[in-house]
Order: structure tokens, then C-alpha cells, then sequence
């Protein structure tokens, strides 16, 4: 099938690798497959087998990640004076439900979602990689280009880091991805140079006492009481232990304990995460959150164990790469559709790639314009204007067609 399609958006006409109708189509329906079939981190076998089998269908040569599920894809012949250009995709979902009741594509796996948006990611590197085969048949892509189609993203400390040691990133110069931000119309992308996510590690508390009657709480120890200070005093505590820009921020999800009303249990248990702006506070983080916890449980008379995983860096982008997704962008659809964003405290182990290569992720904008609702990332409402797929494909063409070496089309001139 040929990749060319007519020009209705600034560049086209003079940049290939634009999007074709019915390739457009096709991937919309892949994404709702993919929305309809979520899979957990290091368990998308599925998911790993409808990419690879449509990759194989355009002569490519996909290879399955030695952990089992997760692909990489070289498109040309990579040799050693010819750095590739990577595309990464996340390919995991999320255990939760989804809640999208009226749908006709929603979760049909019982409390399983694509609620971050990982299902538009899978489908636009597919896509784009699909396109940029079919410009290296005709001999326009002179630059080898990788694909990384990556699991276990929500798992901490995520599926790239086994995906490095598996050798993803042999041979590849820079890398780009784009990740779904509903906060942003479709049609338009976020950049910024710089710390563009935050360190994310994921906190687990075990608190012990005695246990005993509700009547008595001086003879014991007050478990629910205990709990309840370490949940509201040690984010206090940690805030003023630290230089309040690095934005340290300790945040509850689940606390549990006790059974009846009259009893004061024996356990106690609470999980959250820690997230921080700044890479040199998160190196700090366990010893001074630790430290917290121990003071104020031991206050109360409570044993603590602490389990303290360390999760991911920021995603810090790189300055020129970053300009690389700004130029692609505004080739295809203008400056205008580029807009600035700040610094998020969500977690992203893209940023593990770019601890060995330069890169950067652009916020995709999945919001239908002039909707007021904000279906929020990681909740089973979450969805995406499926005309970001268009885009996603498109920025990332261009993005390793300019790489590659191709000159930017010359501006319109003024009037």
C-alpha cells in the first residue's frame, strides 16, 4: 500500500510521511483491540503478539524481548556510523476498572484498563513505524530507526530497565516518546527542556502493637492512632527536612487495620509513594523519609517495617532532541501546535533510557477540543480522542525523517 496521502496541513506537501486514510482507520481499530484486551506489566503476551504479527505483515523483523513479552524493531540496517533514532512505546496496563459504561470498545478483562493511555502509545509507534517502512522500501530513509515497544511500565522500577539490560538501546544514538495528556487538545503537543516528570518510589509500612481493648488504649498500643499520625506527620515532617523547590511529597494510597470497633488491632499497614522534582533530593529520599517514619512511630509505641522501593528519575529531556519534536511538529502542523508545559510529579521509567542516551517525551494531546471534562490519567473513565493517533504518527515520521537529514519545508512567506 502506498504511504502517500494529500497534503491539508502545513509541511505535508513537502515532508513525506504522512498518514494515509486507510492506514488511520486501520490503527484506530488496533487501538480498540488493545483498549479492549489490557494486560498487566510482564504478562502482555497478547498485546505482544498483535504487534508482532502486524509488524511481520509489513517485512519487518520484530524481536521478541528475551523477558517474554515487550518487541524491538530495527527498520533499515543499523552499522556503527549510523546511530538510529529510537521510538519507544509502552505497552502495559493498569488493575482497575473501567468504568466507561456506554463504550462500545471498554475493558473487556474484569478490573483491568488502558487508563494511562499506554494502548495510544503501542498504536502510534506501530503506526509510525509502519509509514517509515514503507518511505525505506522507496529509499527516503536514509537514517536507520528502532522501535521499542516496552513492558511493565507501571511496574516499579519499570520494564525498561530489563529492556536496557536486554540490549534495546545497542547502537541507538536518541530516543523520543510521547505520552497521552488529557489536559492538552488533540491535535497539539507539550514540550519542555528539562525535568519534564518526576522521581516516583513506591512506600510500604507495617506497624505492630500488642493490640487491645478500645476501653484501655493507655495499657496498649494505639495502632489506629499511630497510623493516623504517621499518615498526616511524616509528609509534614519530610517537608521540613528538605529544600521545599526539590518538591519532595510523600502521598497515601491504601491504610488498613482492624476489624471490630471495640478492638485495637494489632497491625497496621500503609502504602503510598514519594515523588520529587529534583534528582538530587530523590537520592536523598529514603534516609530522610525512613527517618520519619521511625520517629513517629516510635512516639507512639509503634514497631515499624519499612519497605522502601526505589522506583524511577525524572524524565529529564534533552535540549536538542526536545528541538527535534518541536521542529517535527511544527513542520507537520505549524508552531501554533506546540505549546510549553510544566514539570509533572507523575513518574515515567523513560527516564531510565536516558540515564545512557540523549531524548525526550512530548505530552500528546488526547483532550477533544472544547470538551470542559478532564478524563484524568489512571481512572476508568480515562480515554483519548483517537485523532492524537494521527498526530503521534505524523510527529514521530517527521521527527526521524529530520533526523535522518531531510531539510525542513521553507516557511509560508509573510503577506
Amino acid at each position: 500500500m502506498s504511504l502517500e496521502s494529500e497534503a491539508d496541513l502545513p509541511g505535508e506537501a513537502l515532508l513525506p510521511g504522512a498518514l494515509p486514510e486507510a492506514l488511520r482507520a486501520e490503527l484506530v481499530a488496533f487501538r480498540r483491540d488493545l483498549h479492549m484486551h489490557p494486560e498487566l506489566g510482564n504478562q502482555e503476551f497478547r498485546t505482544t503478539a498483535a504487534i508482532k504479527e502486524r509488524l511481520e505483515k509489513a517485512g519487518l523483523k520484530p524481536r521478541v524481548l528475551p523477558v517474554g513479552t515487550g518487541l524491538v524493531c530495527d527498520i533499515g540496517e543499523w552499522d556503527e556510523g549510523r546511530p538510529m533514532l529510537a521510538l519507544r512505546a509502552d505497552i502495559d496496563g493498569l488493575p482497575i476498572p473501567d468504568m466507561k459504561t456506554e463504550c462500545p470498545y471498554r475493558s473487556t478483562v474484569p478490573d483491568r484498563a488502558h487508563a494511562c493511555g499506554h494502548d495510544v502509545h503501542t498504536t502510534v509507534v506501530l503506526g509510525a513505524g509502519l509509514v517509515l517502512a514503507d518511505l525505506h522500501r522507496q529509499g527516503l530513509l536514509p537514517r536507520p530507526v528502532r522501535l521499542i515497544f516496552q513492558p511493565a511500565e507501571e511496574v516499579l522500577p519499570g520494564g525498561a530497565a530489563d529492556a536496557i539490560d536486554c540490549g534495546v538501546l545497542e547502537g541507538v544514538g536518541q530516543m523520543i516518546a510521547v505520552h497521552c495528556d488529557p489536559r492538552v487538545d488533540a491535535g497539539r503537543i507539550g514540550l519542555r527542556a528539562g525535568a519534564i516528570t518526576s522521581a516516583c518510589d513506591r512506600l510500604e509500612i507495617s506497624l505492630a502493637g500488642p493490640g487491645g481493648h478500645t476501653a484501655r488504649p493507655h495499657l496498649t498500643t494505639d495502632l489506629v492512632t499511630a497510623a493516623a499520625r504517621v499518615v498526616t506527620d511524616v509528609p509534614a515532617l519530610v517537608a521540613r527536612r528538605i529544600d521545599t523547590r526539590a518538591g519532595l511529597a510523600v502521598t497515601w494510597g491504601r491504610i488498613e487495620s482492624g476489624h471490630a470497633p471495640n478492638v485495637i488491632p494489632q497491625r497496621a499497614e500503609l502504602a503510598g509513594t514519594v515523588r520529587c522534582l529534583d534528582i538530587d533530593a530523590w537520592r536523598d529520599a529514603p534516609d530522610i523519609v525512613v527517618a520519619a517514619i521511625d520517629e513517629v512511630a516510635n512516639l507512639h509505641r509503634a514497631k515499624s517495617e519499612i519497605n522502601y522501593v526505589r522506583g524511577v528519575p525524572p524524565v529529564v529531556n534533552d535540549p536538542e532532541v526536545t528541538e527535534l519534536l518541536r521542529d517535527a511538529m511544527t513542520a507537520r502542523r505549524g508552531a501554533d501546535s506546540v505549546e510549553s508545559t510544566v514539570q509533572s510529579l507523575g513518574g515515567e521509567d523513560f527516564s531510565w533510557y536516558l540515564q545512557h542516551v540523549p531524548g525526550a517525551m512530548a505530552r500528546l494531546g488526547v483532550r477533544t477540543p472544547g470538551e470542559r471534562t478532564v478524563r484524568d490519567l489512571h481512572q476508568g473513565d480515562f480515554d483519548a480522542d483517537e485523532s492524537a493517533i494521527k498526530v503521534g504518527v505524523e510527529l514521530f515520521t517527521a521527527a526521524a525523517l529530520i533526523d535522518a537529514g531531510l531539510r525542513l519545508p521553507s516557511p509560508a512567506p509573510a503577506v
